[in-house]
């Protein structure tokens, strides 16, 4: 079988040639196995018809396996001049020929070295490309996190705007003086509520010491 890979014809029949062949030399094998079973069984029924035949089925056997190999010996011989002839002249695409889907390369021809650079260029491009979306990803991102932030700030206005309201009911209109004397309150707490805990504190270990 031929070793030249022939991929230009495979684009076209849609198989290699020689994948052609190789089953065309199957059948046909197999065409010359089954016609000489067919002869080794008509012999065998001629004979029955001698009863004074000295001959076994065991040598047909052998006597048929001697002529098969003859045969498949001059068949593989005759084939191989018919493969080189079908391959050359039936199965091969002349070096001249475009595939129609080819044709383009004719109308635009490129370079190795114009080729190697137009995909340095697409590479970059995916590279660009990626960068970008990665981008768009990453504001995307930032968008929902200054919308959650947003909804937050109005959380917190809304509730400065109810404790404004709660102020004006309770005759306060400034709310600057309001929030600085709840601050003021709120220390004045803070204060007493540590004096508590250090006398409670103060409590306990005299309690400890009875």
């Amino acid at each position: 079988m031929s070793v030249n890979p022939m991929a230009y014809e495979a684009q076209f029949f849609g198989f290699t040639p020689q994948t052609c062949m190789l089953r065309v030399y199957i059948a046909f094998q197999d065409y010359l196995f089954e016609m000489m079973l067919v002869v080794e069984t008509v012999i065998l029924k001629k004979l029955d018809g001698f009863p004074g035949c000295k001959i076994s089925p065991c040598q047909i056997r052998k006597s048929t396996e001697k002529f098969l190999l003859f045969m498949k010996e001059h068949f593989d011989k005759l084939f191989s001049k018919m493969e080189e002839v079908l391959l050359q002249l039936v199965l091969n695409i002349p070096e001249n020929v475009l595939l129609p889907e080819d044709k383009v390369h004719e109308q635009y021809p490129y370079t190795k070295e114009q080729f190697e650079a137009l995909q340095d260029e697409i590479q970059q491009l995916q590279q660009q490309y990626r960068a970008e979306a990665s981008a768009g990803q990453a504001l995307q991102a930032e968008l929902e996190e200054q919308k959650a932030v947003q909804a937050e700030l109005e959380k917190i206005l809304q509730w400065f705007d109810g404790l404004d309201n709660i102020c004006r009911e309770h005759g306060t209109s400034n709310f600057k003086e309001s929030f600085a004397f709840l601050t003021q309150n709120s220390k004045k707490l803070q204060d007493v509520l540590k004096d508590v805990e250090e006398k409670s504190k103060k409590i306990k270990k005299h309690d400890q010491l009875l």
